[in-house]
């Protein structure tokens, strides 16, 4: 793996031809990924959740960046119907898929479910992304050198996974263990994914990335509270841009030398901020159990199975 520590946009190279998927592509760092991707060449299907976004975005990026091949999809990845009315519309329209980069998320909510009944942090950031794979999952084998970049962050370390009580509806709920768990599944499904890639003999790769810290608007409501919002600007003091927290996803989509199950963050103190590096995730994102019984159980929520890569080990 190239050790380099300076990586920027500029290594991203041509992506003439190719076709990306990211989702949460309105703001922070879905919008920088794409801005990024499009520079690069690359045709870009940006998801957001709503038309009025959607719109805005495109005519915005279509100002900035003259002749960027991009279009918005609209993906709710908290409705699973709104996930299988996306991948039939992109079946619809494209017969590769080169880049899905499962970047959208919610963080430290209050306890909520979503449309499904799945706990909404869970629901949002991994079993969302989890059935959009699966339903692409004909595309991603179909195109050669297709990767799936999955987005954990260092709060992955915070969490822990409990199969008697996946959702928290035990009262035990806080928002941020339910977002450290989610992370953690991010993480034991990319590196699960990539294991079936290799039993199958995928020409594909599953890697995962985290921005370190980044000012992406995705805290901003933990400081609703009258006498917490004097702290936001502390809080936030020195933390990177946008821009530069998408760097490891970027890197994780296209370095040339990055192999299935790696894992790209920061590289500066605590993997906060900083150039995107190769970093390590804890112990229990490598659990092989834990993977599996995941997995497992998020085929049964979703209705969403990958058994075209079993079936193709046999």
């Amino acid at each position: 793996m190239n050790p380099r520590t300076d990586w920027t946009e500029a290594n991203l190279g041509d992506l003439t031809g190719k076709v990306a998927i990211v989702t949460g592509a309105n703001s922070g760092l879905g919008l920088e990924t794409s801005r990024a991707l499009l520079k690069a060449g690359a045709h870009v299907v940006m998801t957001m959740r709503s038309e009025a976004k959607a719109s805005s975005t495109a005519a915005a990026l279509t100002a900035e960046l003259d002749g960027a091949s991009l279009e918005t999809m609209i993906l709710d990845l908290a409705d699973l119907e709104s996930v299988r009315r996306f991948s039939e519309m992109f079946h619809g329209k494209h017969s590769r898929l080169d880049l899905l980069i499962n970047n959208a998320g919610i963080m430290m909510t209050d306890a909520q479910l979503t449309i499904d009944g799945f706990e909404s942090q869970l629901g949002t950031n991994h079993l969302g992304h989890f059935a959009l794979t699966g339903h692409l999952l004909d595309l991603i084998r179909a195109t050669p050198g297709a990767r799936v970049v999955s987005l954990s962050s260092v709060a992955h370390r915070w969490g822990f996974m409990e199969f008697g009580d996946l959702m928290f509806l035990n009262g035990s709920y806080t928002p941020r263990a339910a977002y450290g768990r989610s992370k953690l599944a991010n993480l034991l499904f990319a590196y699960e994914l990539q294991r079936l890639f290799d039993a199958a003999e995928v020409d594909a790769i599953s890697v995962a990335a985290h921005p370190g810290t980044a000012g992406t608007g995705l805290a901003d409501h933990l400081f609703n509270r009258w006498y917490l919002r004097p702290l936001k600007p502390l809080v936030f003091l020195g933390i990177q841009t946008p821009k530069q927290g998408a760097r490891p996803s970027l890197r994780a989509a296209t370095d040339p030398l990055a192999k299935g199950g790696d894992f790209f963050g920061p590289g500066g103190r605590k993997e906060y901020r900083g150039a995107p590096v190769l970093v390590e995730s804890n112990a229990a994102s490598h659990s092989e159990v834990d993977a599996r019984k995941l997995w497992v159980e998020s085929e049964r929520l979703t209705g969403v199975n990958y058994e075209s890569l079993r079936t193709s080990t046999k």
